[in-house]
């Protein structure tokens, strides 16, 4: 065999798996990390301590019956029987804000400002799950810890986009699958503290100004659930499992009515008609809790 060939065909093998190494280096960087420009997605830790949903009253409005099999996919609570309800009528907003303007981190905004949940009335059977809940946010650290009871599932809460603006793709891949069911807990514990409340998402900034109210008792807990015919990617599925909102009663001044219509975004109800709500009162106020000393990791 001619020994210039043999050289010949080595360099080329060599050439080869150079290529085959620098495409292979290439695809795990783009698959560890986002392309330039796209949004990193946050800790379950970043996400959730900063979520804070004040909820207002709407306009009453009774959707399409439509039932739903709920799973519990918070750790503490998988393994809980499936939940099957049907949607009752809408009675609540719940919308993103910041308190004593203590605003989310930058790359963290960019979730927390499109979390729009749509709360609609369900029945169902009584947990009587015993639970210690601790805050999660910066401004309630010094809240001590404390034991509820679950009773029965009161709201399923569903993640809606507000006169047609919607999320960018990739915080809607998240925002889109938050599903909260909310249970009546007791006893009912007055926070009895002030908090100045600021809207964050893009629609509400300017509608509705920066308010004073006062935290009354807490009512609610509401947990992470996964709708029957879902699809989560398991990224997505890493951080909304881990949301957990106490709802407590909030004292706020009157304020004008908010005209707006809703559009679902989960993908299983997304063929359910656009909705009308007016705004007329600031009525609750969703903080971030851990549940049994299991906190969001990151």
């Amino acid at each position: 065999m001619d020994g210039s060939a043999t050289r010949d065909r080595r360099r080329t093998g060599t050439v080869r798996r150079l290529l085959s190494a620098t495409v292979g280096l290439i695809a795990m960087v783009f698959l560890v990390a986002p392309p330039a420009g796209a949004l990193a997605l946050p800790t379950p830790a970043q996400l959730v301590s900063n979520l804070d949903l004040e909820c207002f009253k709407t306009s009453p409005y009774q959707p399409p019956a439509v039932g739903l099999a709920l799973r519990h996919i918070n750790p503490v609570l998988v393994g809980l029987p499936i939940e099957q309800v049907s949607l009752g009528a809408r009675d609540q907003l719940c919308v993103p804000v910041a308190k004593n303007d203590v605003i989310p981190p930058d790359g963290v905004l960019d979730f927390v400002r499109y979390v729009d949940l749509s709360c609609y009335r369900v029945t169902g059977s009584s947990m009587d799950k015993s639970l210690v809940l601790s805050h999660l946010n910066r401004v309630l650290s010094d809240l001590p810890r404390k034991q509820v009871l679950l009773n029965r599932p009161e709201q399923l809460c569903v993640p809606v986009a507000k006169n047609g603006v919607l999320p960018p793709a990739e915080v809607l891949r998240v925002v889109r699958h938050i599903d909260l069911l909310c249970y009546g807990a007791t006893p009912n514990v007055p926070m009895n503290r002030p908090l100045a409340l600021r809207q964050l998402n893009p629609v509400l900034v300017g509608k509705i100004p920066p308010a004073d109210v006062r935290v009354g008792y807490s009512r609610q807990l509401c947990v992470p659930v996964y709708k029957g015919g879902d699809n989560i990617p398991p990224e997505v599925m890493d951080l909304v499992r881990w949301i957990d909102l106490e709802k407590y009663d909030i004292t706020a001044r009157e304020m004008a009515p908010v005209d707006l219509t809703l559009r679902h975004l989960n993908p299983v109800l997304a063929r359910l008609p656009e909705e009308r709500a007016t705004l007329t009162a600031a009525v609750q106020l969703g903080v971030p809790v851990a549940k049994d000393g299991r906190i969001p990791p990151g």
